[in-house]
């Protein structure tokens, strides 16, 4: 199969049918052997109905449902459990990743040997100070830290390698560091693609600050893995040698006032 367009989703009834039906015109129009998997993240409304629809109309189209809300990162893993494409593009479902993308990315994975492309909504129509700030923060800080040079960690139009989607298990709120996954799991040529960002046509965002602060903590775990992992004891040897320094300086501190 030449590509899987993997698409997490909740509560997003309105805009699955143009979705699925631009995807459908440009991968048909670039001859390419294809399947859709809609993940179904616990919707509370009609999506998994509409998903249901849309797979009897089109055999290509395939649904998971989720019987809570788990997170983005939950619904990506059993959509890349279920992939079957040599190359894999994941994208959202609000319809502001354009599925145009799809063909150049794919031939950057194919082409170009990318193990790994990461969109780049360089413009963007969100909320400069809700949404756009806290990314650019996070973004700053997952380049300090993994080293890769990429400015939109989080977006969720990228492209894969099948076997790197094989390679990583996602969890918490790591779809927004799935980059920094992908290197440590040995897969080194990431690239970026400048993409369309859209205006919100359906539904409203699900972007909330308890997200931008958990994706911070998943970061500095990955971070504290990363760095120890190979060499655990040096953690602790970080400790003790913490805890020594208070103790010494502490003492020091009694000496001096007892002399005084």
């Amino acid at each position: 199969m030449d590509v899987s367009i993997v698409i997490p989703l909740y509560n997003e009834e309105e805009s699955l049918p143009e979705l699925c039906e631009w995807i459908t015109r440009v991968v048909n129009a670039n001859n390419y052997s294809y399947e859709i998997i809609m993940v179904d993240d616990g919707s509370t409304d009609d999506s998994w109905s509409v998903i249901q629809k849309l797979s009897v109309e089109n055999p290509n189209i395939k649904g998971i449902k989720f019987q809570r809300n788990y997170g983005k990162s939950a619904a990506l893993n059993e959509g890349f459990k279920a992939a079957q494409g040599d190359v894999v593009i994941t994208m959202d479902a609000d319809m502001q990743d354009s599925p145009d993308e799809i063909p150049e990315l794919r031939r950057m994975i194919v082409e170009d040997k990318y193990d790994l492309v990461s969109g780049w909504k360089k413009k963007r129509y969100d909320n400069r100070l809700t949404k756009n700030l806290p990314s650019k923060i996070f973004n700053a800080a997952a380049r300090r830290i993994s080293k890769i040079k990429l400015h939109d960690f989080n977006c969720g139009l990228k492209a894969y390698r099948k076997k790197v989607i094989k390679s990583i298990e996602i969890y918490g709120e790591m779809h927004r560091n799935i980059p920094v996954l992908a290197k440590w799991a040995g897969f080194r040529k990431i690239g970026e693609k400048v993409v369309e960002h859209r205006p919100r046509k359906y539904g409203v965002t699900k972007f909330g600050w308890d997200r931008f602060i958990n994706g911070f903590l998943d970061l500095s775990t990955l971070s504290f893995v990363g760095r120890f992992s190979k060499r655990p004891m040096h953690f602790f040897w970080l400790i003790r040698n913490y805890i020594f320094y208070h103790w010494f300086l502490k003492q020091s501190l009694s000496n001096h006032c007892k002399n005084y």
